[in-house]
């Protein structure tokens, strides 16, 4: 329904319901953090001071935690009494929702981002009003291991199988030696999914948070892929230095560069002849339009609270945020000396959408 025909008991009523689910969304950061979920999932069913003895807290909060998700319909009363004598068990979907790293579905990630930005609201509120901006590392180790944990599971998994039904793609990765720069790597599961995906080529992730960096080398070693994969920590003026590519990527985070112009067109001069930049980013609409579907409602979320602070950092910024449409990724690319733009043909995947950048 169009805003302006909305009663006030409508909107009344909807923000109430967005209420709940901000009451819910922070819940379960509290669960999250606190390990109440996983020692329901690994160590089963559990009253308020068993939960509270496990997992080294206090019996109360642990009390009132245990009915307020069980009043929310996420945790299952399997036996009734006494409030200190309730025995409470978590159902399967809610532990692989909350606790599975490895799911499609695990968003417990995304509650820890938002948990992360709550202490920052005084600086974004500031940064509003100056135009100034709030860093990721700002946010701190909190926000940059979330964001790592929520794309996780779907660069260890799916990726490969969608960059295999891409033909241009997926032959030069198949290459005997070929070799492949990550752009904008985080924390590197991007590049350890690729790695694992394609084990005739090399990586080089790259990233400019110093303390990201040291946890993708860490993730990268762990992985036992440190012979093949090459995390740095390095600029776009610094891309010349790491020689040149078949191939590269920038995963979800064109939209956070303060200068994304300057970064494709160290990325194209990082290219062999024939080489390609393929860029995932969020998949928005094509144009705003009023009343938006539920990923432009997410997205513009994330926009206000992270990812645009981030870029407002920059001096100077094109301020992206997250809604990224594809003709300013586009019109990007075309400024940055590439001349094709393509979508390619991956769908379902999370919600991103993948470009091909090439000459």
């Amino acid at each position: 329904m169009d805003a302006t025909h909305q009663t006030t008991d409508e909107v009344a009523e909807r923000l109430f319901g967005s209420l709940l689910g901000m009451l819910e969304v922070l819940s379960a950061f509290l669960g999250d953090r606190l390990g109440w979920y996983r020692s329901l999932a690994n160590d089963g069913p559990a009253t308020a001071p068993e939960l509270a003895a496990r997992t080294g807290t206090a019996p109360r909060y642990a009390r009132e935690w245990l009915e307020q998700q069980a009043v929310c319909g996420l945790l299952t009363v399997e036996r009734d009494g006494e409030p200190d004598e309730r025995v409470f068990s978590i159902p399967a979907a809610v532990a692989e929702v909350m606790t599975d790293a490895s799911s499609l579905a695990y968003i417990a990630p995304v509650t820890r981002l938002f948990g992360a930005v709550g202490p920052l609201l005084p600086d974004l509120l500031n940064a509003y009003r100056s135009g100034g901006g709030v860093s990721w590392s700002q946010l701190g180790a909190e926000a940059r291991e979330a964001q790592g944990d929520q794309n996780r599971p779907w660069f260890s998994g799916p990726l490969g199988d969608a960059l295999a039904g891409v033909p241009a793609v997926h032959d030069v990765l198949s290459q005997l030696r070929a070799r492949v720069l990550d752009v904008g790597c985080g924390v590197g599961w991007s590049t350890i999914g690729l790695a694992r995906a394609y084990p005739e080529a090399t990586f080089v992730g790259v990233d400019i948070d110093p303390p990201t960096v040291a946890l993708a080398q860490q993730n990268v070693a762990e992985a036992g892929l440190a012979d093949r994969v090459r995390i740095v920590c390095a600029d776009a003026d610094s891309l010349d230095a790491l020689g040149s590519f078949d191939m590269a990527f920038a995963f979800e985070c064109v939209h956070d560069m303060p200068r994304p112009v300057e970064v494709l067109a160290a990325a194209r001069k990082a290219l062999l002849p024939g080489g390609s930049l393929v860029v995932m980013d969020e998949a928005v609409a094509e144009a705003f339009a009023p009343l938006g579907d539920e990923i432009e409602r997410v997205m513009y979320g994330f926009s206000l609270l992270v990812c645009l602070p981030d870029s407002m950092c920059g001096d100077p910024t094109v301020a992206t945020g997250t809604v990224m449409r594809p003709a300013t990724l586009q019109s990007y690319a075309e400024a940055a000396g590439f001349s094709s733009f393509a979508v390619l043909p991956i769908e379902g995947f999370s919600f991103f959408r993948f470009y091909r950048l090439s000459d």
